[in-house]
């Protein structure tokens, strides 16, 4: 069983509705040319590297539900899957910055940044856990040679 909070899509809304609340928070709200496009840059490419890897799970018919590691039938080590163990954590992380970017406050950097030691400690290093029990050569393979994040 996962210890964890929220689940992950959840977590994603806390955090953006924390930094819509505090987009005017210091004064800080600022503009600069490109914002847009930024913003919807890092939309673009955390939305592209979620339907990767949700593709690519589906491809090994896998599960994608990421309150149920245990489910996993196969681990996936290609596709967007070699080069990130997490790339759909990594999207949302990408949509969180590109929301931050949007809102043009810099201290919506915090929120968004906390995404990543929250889905670690709560999210990811339980289905670590659960996917070393499970899949145990095969995992301990796979992350020696594939970063978490990036």
């Amino acid at each position: 069983m996962l210890h964890r909070f929220l689940p992950p899509p959840v977590v994603v809304l806390v955090l953006a509705a924390m930094m819509w609340l505090g987009r005017d928070l210091g004064g800080l709200a600022m503009t600069f040319d490109g914002q847009l496009w930024l913003s919807l840059l890092l939309a673009a490419t955390g939305l592209t590297l979620m339907l990767a890897a949700a593709w690519t799970l589906g491809r090994a018919r896998t599960t994608i539900d990421p309150t149920r590691p245990e489910k996993s039938k196969v681990l996936v080590t290609t596709g967007i899957y070699r080069y990130s163990r997490n790339p759909i954590y990594l999207g949302d992380l990408l949509l969180l910055l590109a929301w931050a970017v949007y809102l043009g406050n810099p201290l919506n950097l915090v929120p968004a940044l906390a995404f990543v030691p929250l889905m670690n400690r709560f999210q990811i290093r339980p289905e670590e856990q659960v996917l070393a029990r499970h899949l145990p050569s095969d995992y301990l393979t796979y992350r020696k040679r594939t970063r978490r994040w990036l």
